[in-house]
Order: C-alpha cells, then sequence, then structure tokens
C-alpha cells in the first residue's frame, strides 16, 4: 500500500535561494539580487543575520500580484538601476525564487536585454543562478550557484600552477584554515567562494555597503586554468526534483573537468583521520611535498584525544542532521570514535544518503535509521524509540534535545541559539579535535549534571 501523504512539519532544510544567497557573498564586490517577493529576501537576511552576526544586504525585485501576472521585468530592471546606482558593484547575482521560476521567468533574457540597453555603459558583472526552492534545498541553491558562475566565468586560456577548491557550505573559520593549511604546503590556489571575510568581518568605523573579502572574479576566470580541483562532498547539488538522472547533474568541478579538462578530485568533506588523510594525501600527491610538521604533530595529538577519551564516547548513540554532506561526514567520524549514529537524518533528497550510509557502515551490525526528504517532527517521533544520548546538528533541533533532555552540539546552518557560529570550526584534524572535545565534553556535562551526588573529576 502507499504511504499516505504527510505534510512537511518543520522541515529539516531551508530555501534554495539561501544558499545561493551564501555564494554569492563569496563573490567580491557582489550583492546578491532575490528575484521574487520581498518576503524571500527578508527570510534570507534574517537567517544570515542571525547566524553569522554580521550585516547582509540582499536585494529583491519585490514582485506584487501585478508583477506575478505580467512578469517582473519592469520590477528587474528598477532592481538592478537601484543596485548599482546605490552599491556600484563589481558583480550582480541573480537568484531566481518558486515564483519566478512559477509564472516562467526568463531571467537569461531579462539579462541580454539590460546590457543591449545598457551597452555603452560600464556594467558589473551578472551571474544568474536558478533556485526554486521546490526543486531542492539551500545546499543545492549553493552549488548550483557556484555551477553558474564558472560556467558563466571560467576561461582556459590562461593556464597555471595552481588548484581550485570549493570547500561548499562550510564555516568562515574552516575557509580561513583552509588558506593557512594551503599555504603551509606552498600550494597556489582559487578558494570559491570565500566568505571568511565578507560573513566575518572585523569591526568597522563606518559602515561598508559592500564587506571588503570575497573570491575575485578574476580568479573565477582564471578556474579554467586549473591544474586540478578538489571538491568536498559526494551529494552537492543532486537533490533537485528536476534531476532524477543525479549523473547529469554537475558540480563546478566536474564542468571544469568535462568541459576544459580541469582534472577534479571529489572527497568527502574533510572530518575525522580517514577523511583528512585523504584530503593531505591529495595535497602531498599535488605539491611533492610531505605533510608539514606542525600538521603531522596535529594528527599525533588526534589520534592521543581518542585513546583518551574513549571511554566517555563508546557506545553512546547520536542523532545526527542538517546538510546530507555534513552528516555523511559527522557519521563517517563517529564511526571512528565508537559513537553510534542510530539516526540520521536529512532534508535533502538526492537518494544518496542512505546508498552513502551503507559504504560508510559495511560490514557492520550496528541498526541505523536513515530519513531522507525528511522533517524534524518525523525525526522526533523515531527519536522516542531511539533514544539517543546526544544530538549532532544546527540549532532547529534544539526542541528535540530540550524534550529529550538530551545535550545537543550544534554545528551546522543554521546556529541561532549560540554566539560564534562563524568560528565553529570542524574539518581537518585540527577542526576534528575541536569537534571532538565538544562533543566529549557534552557527554561529560550531561552525565555531571545529572550524577545524583555530583564530582569534581573525571
Amino acid at each position: 500500500m502507499e504511504k499516505q501523504y504527510v505534510s512537511t512539519r518543520n522541515a529539516c532544510k531551508l530555501c534554495a535561494p539561501l544558499g545561493a544567497a551564501v555564494a554569492f557573498k563569496g563573490i567580491e564586490g557582489c550583492v546578491p539580487l532575490i528575484h521574487g517577493s520581498q518576503g524571500c529576501a527578508t527570510y534570507i537576511r534574517r537567517y544570515m543575520i542571525s547566524h553569522y552576526k554580521e550585516p547582509v544586504d540582499i536585494a529583491s525585485s519585490n514582485f506584487s500580484e501585478a508583477s506575478t501576472v505580467y512578469g517582473g521585468s519592469r520590477n528587474f530592471i528598477t532592481g538592478i538601476n537601484n543596485i548599482i546606482k546605490q552599491y556600484n558593484p563589481r558583480v550582480i547575482g541573480i537568484a531566481s525564487t518558486c515564483l519566478s521560476e512559477t509564472i516562467g521567468e526568463d531571467i537569461p533574457g531579462l539579462i541580454r536585454d539590460y546590457k543591449e540597453a545598457n551597452k555603452d555603459k560600464a556594467l558589473p558583472a551578472f551571474i544568474h543562478a536558478s533556485t526554486a526552492s521546490y526543486c531542492g534545498s539551500h545546499i543545492d541553491g549553493f552549488h548550483n550557484t557556484l555551477l553558474a558562475a564558472v560556467r558563466s566565468l571560467a576561461s582556459d586560456k590562461v593556464k597555471g600552477d595552481y588548484i581550485n577548491i570549493f570547500p561548499g557550505f562550510v564555516s568562515p573559520a574552516d575557509i580561513r584554515y583552509l588558506k593557512e593549511l594551503l599555504d603551509d604546503f606552498g600550494i597556489s590556489y582559487i578558494l570559491f567562494p570565500d566568505y571568511s571575510e565578507t560573513l566575518d568581518n572585523e569591526h568597522w568605523k563606518d559602515y561598508q555597503l559592500i564587506p571588503q573579502g570575497g573570491t575575485p572574479v578574476s580568479d573565477i576566470i582564471r578556474t579554467g586554468g586549473a591544474m586540478a580541483s578538489i571538491e568536498f562532498g559526494v551529494v552537492f547539488n543532486k537533490g533537485g526534483i528536476r534531476s532524477k538522472d543525479r549523473s547529469r547533474v554537475q558540480t563546478a568541478g566536474e564542468w571544469l573537468d568535462s568541459n576544459l579538462g580541469v582534472k577534479n578530485y571529489q572527497i568527502g568533506m574533510p572530518i575525522g583521520i580517514k577523511s583528512t588523510d585523504r584530503f593531505f594525501e591529495i595535497l602531498s600527491r599535488i605539491s611533492n611535498k610531505s605533510v608539514p610538521e606542525k600538521h603531522r604533530k596535529e594528527r599525533g595529538r588526534l589520534i592521543d584525544a581518542y585513546v583518551d577519551a574513549h571511554k566517555y564516547v563508546f557506545g553512546k548513540r547520536a542523532m545526527i542532521f542538517g546538510e546530507e554532506d555534513l552528516v555523511l561526514s559527522i557519521a563517517g567520524f563517529l564511526k571512528e570514535i565508537g559513537i553510534e549514529p542510530s539516526l540520521v537524518g536529512s532534508g535533502g533528497n538526492s537518494g544518496l544518503l542512505k546508498v552513502e550510509m551503507e559504504k560508510i557502515y559495511e560490514h557492520t551490525e550496528i541498526p541505523i535509521t536513515v530519513l531522507s526528504d525528511s522533517d524534524f517532527e518525523t525525526m522526533r517521533e523515531k527519536a522516542e524509540d531511539i533514544k539517543p544520548d546526544i544530538l549532532i546538528g544546527n540549532s532547529k533541533g534544539y526542541y528535540i534535545s530540550r524534550e529529550r533532555k538530551i545535550p545537543l552540539v550544534r554545528l551546522g546552518f543554521p546556529i541561532h541559539d549560540r554566539f560564534g557560529a562563524t568560528r565553529i570550526h570542524h574539518i581537518g584534524y585540527r577542526g576534528t579535535q575541536e569537534l571532538f572535545d565538544r562533543i566529549v565534553n557534552a557527554l561529560i556535562e550531561f552525565k555531571q549534571e545529572n550524577s545524583p551526588v555530583g564530582y569534581k573529576y573525571i
């Protein structure tokens, strides 16, 4: 019997234009424009400001009832003119919404018409990403935007001894760590998108309309001449309902590989020793250098920490949730430290989550519930039976943590109820160490706070 449809209750995903806006903020001098209703832009700003604790300007073409019926071309032109007048941007990043996609708005055509009508003026670059939320999540929107950027800008006319790094939807702290790591290896690189400054900037004396930082357009153009690309992830933007044939959906790295011959390495997010080892092996091969001593020592200290804290984590059951690539990486990490991921949930709908989980946990007998295209209410119901010891994911799962009276280790996006989301570091040996410490201490604190006698030593 076919399962009866149940509406989504507290979705475990966010809208696709939000992911596009984050990616656009990683381009130098870029102002995002949401082609749709004002509410879409307001929602995106609200989430980004709450998480990153930075001012975020998101322009909108401000659809009205008339725009919905007759098209949004007039609003589009007005919006572009206002952005150029007020911000003087180097790039305008245009993301579609459910509304503009539903009425069949021809955004590439609108861009062509605008350029033709203003061909005597110096215009910013335009990048358009198709990001209807009914076709995927914020992660699909994020990766679709990277793909749109390289497809519209990348060129192989100039080749060089540098690599492309596509780190995915990670924190500003993770991006800064990657820069440090690549510098330590002596590797020249283009990192895209780079919102390590634009979404985690220093204090300003005067307000900046467009924050400093981001990947320059000139670097996005040069991605086509790199000797290799490294992408973090295995799912990427394969979750849209338009993409029934997942093999036809390309990532930025895959497009550069198939169209411009830039060799592409795809690896899971480097969280945990095994995944980070794989990343460092690729960097060593590309640079023809051994792992720098300070990073070798970080690996050694991480192994020592695994041993020291094994008694606190082994056999604990975890519920992990969030973006598919993030939860897969966390699941692999938990396998290393002896925590059982009893429930793995995501609002993503790639069809790959269960497949990839089976690869990670092949030849094991650990019972794991995998929920794709899921919501928090479904996970809450499952948690009644599974009874996890700890939750790992974004702050939208807090009410389950509160109800079940178990700790929540916050990571991913969004984190609304804690300070410092931009500085949460979880990739590489160093980031894994920080994440491991947080998990261990959350379990120790829970046990300590619920002890009938209390104690001061562990």
